[in-house]
């Protein structure tokens, strides 16, 4: 008997499908080619995703300090606290990348940026050359967010072309710097139907983006087990999933990465640090 749950997707991109313009109808075919089979992580269900060591855990958060307010005193601390656990990346505002970039240095931690943030509503123009600027500052990650309203009216090659803009300019400046970069796009789930994250999920996998994100951390909602799944079904193995918005334990670590998440961002990654420890985790 067919999953009840894949068999309401289908039907809801079957719908989408016939209310979009006739070149927008292959990424609603895109996504749904990717429901089946349902694997696991993804559709299918969660998989074993162990984290039996402290530096297991750091080495897949994202330690995120975007408050507008944010002082260097913060910055500085946010970088001592992502070498001192060893997280993955430590993300801030762009004007922060310079400083950042400079603390860590060596480290081994990524120094990460947010490009068009929080509403994802810049032209395609400003967000490039506001990635190119932050690859060129010393930011190696950049977390765009994808063309909401795009997405919403239906419009899926102007929002691949968006994406695709921030993917070029973000490659073409750290190739300039003989350097890598890695582009996230953040769908913004909380607004967006499970059909709209299906096919959001295709723009950014068609653009070349290295991951999709959940949430900006900003709107109503943040990331959830469900949308991971659904994100990891549609992008495969290809990319990876970053789960942020609400993830404030190492319970809740483990749960995203047993759907699918590769990347966990959290403004409270000590805590859940700190948590695991006092837990008797490790």
């Amino acid at each position: 008997m067919p999953d009840p749950t894949t068999t309401d997707l289908t039907d809801e991109l079957r719908a989408l499908r016939s209310s979009v313009e006739p070149d927008a109808r292959a990424y609603v075919d895109e996504a749904l080619a990717a429901l089946e089979p349902p694997t696991s992580p993804g559709r299918g269900g969660p998989a074993d995703a162990p984290l039996d060591t402290p530096q297991a855990l750091a080495s897949v958060l994202d330690h995120t300090q975007l408050h507008p307010d944010a002082t260097d005193a913060d910055i500085d601390r946010l970088c001592k606290e992502a070498t001192t656990y060893g997280f993955a990346a430590a993300c801030v505002h762009p004007v922060h990348v310079p400083r950042v970039a400079h603390a860590l240095a060596d480290s081994g931690v990524v120094p990460c940026t947010v490009i068009g943030f929080p509403h994802g509503a810049n032209t395609s123009d400003t967000k490039a050359q506001e990635a190119a600027q932050a690859v060129r500052n010393g930011a190696r990650e950049c977390d765009m967010v994808i063309a909401l309203g795009a997405i919403k009216s239906g419009r899926y090659p102007d929002a691949e072309a968006d994406v695709l803009a921030v993917v070029n300019a973000a490659h073409e400046a750290a190739h300039a710097e003989d350097g890598s970069v890695q582009v996230k796009v953040i769908l913004e789930t909380a607004l967006l139907t499970d059909a709209e994250k299906a096919v959001a999920s295709i723009v950014a996998k068609r653009a070349g983006a290295d991951f999709v994100k959940t949430s900006t951390g900003f709107a109503e909602g943040g990331a959830t087990a469900a949308d991971v799944a659904l994100m990891r079904q549609i992008v495969g193995d290809q990319l990876g999933v970053k789960a942020s918005g609400g993830v404030g334990s190492a319970a809740a670590v483990e749960r995203m990465l047993a759907h699918g998440a590769t990347r966990i961002g959290a403004s409270g990654s000590v805590q859940i640090m700190e948590g695991a420890s006092a837990d008797g985790a490790y």
